[in-house]
């Protein structure tokens, strides 16, 4: 049985994702997209994972990228994020804030983290691309609530002291 793509659609969107904004440095400049597959894979050695549609304007810069970035959001950039989702948006002109990191990868202000990443394996996995990266340089932001999409909309982490896993 195959269940259809607005029945998955509609089931999924109970389940909370962490919102991240990719980025790297193309020919052209800086470029970035919003995702919200992001994960960690592995702490030794470390490696991350996210998957981008092979429709979305940003994967040919991050498929032929040697580096790229990690943001993570906070509750207070949820108009960032939608900045970043949004197609033929100039996502790198003000308000955004941002300057060039490691390896010359673009790194957003504001974040809660970041991360500079190497790719090491790319699978196509349907409409998408599953990235497993390298993960080369890391740096703790500020401390605050994170954002999360759930519900088709952004929402803040409102308690982070519920149990660990």
């Amino acid at each position: 049985m195959t269940v259809e793509p607005p029945a998955l659609r509609s089931v999924l969107r109970a389940h909370a994702c962490g919102v991240a904004v990719l980025t790297a440095m193309g020919e052209a400049g800086p470029a970035g997209v919003t995702i919200t597959s992001f994960t960690s894979v592995s702490a030794r050695p470390a490696l991350v994972s996210f998957a981008l549609a092979e429709t979305s304007g940003t994967w040919t810069l991050i498929r032929n990228a040697d580096w790229f970035g990690v943001q993570l959001l906070g509750a207070h950039q949820a108009e960032l994020a939608q900045r970043f989702a949004t197609r033929g948006a100039d996502r790198f002109a003000p308000p955004t804030v941002w300057h060039t990191g490691p390896h010359g990868v673009p790194l957003l202000g504001g974040c809660l983290g970041w991360l500079v990443c190497a790719p090491r394996q790319v699978i196509r996995a349907g409409d998408h691309h599953l990235v497993l990266a390298a993960v080369e340089h890391v740096q703790e932001g500020e401390p605050g609530a994170g954002l999360v999409h759930v519900h088709g909309g952004l929402r803040p982490v409102a308690d982070t002291t519920a149990s660990r896993i």
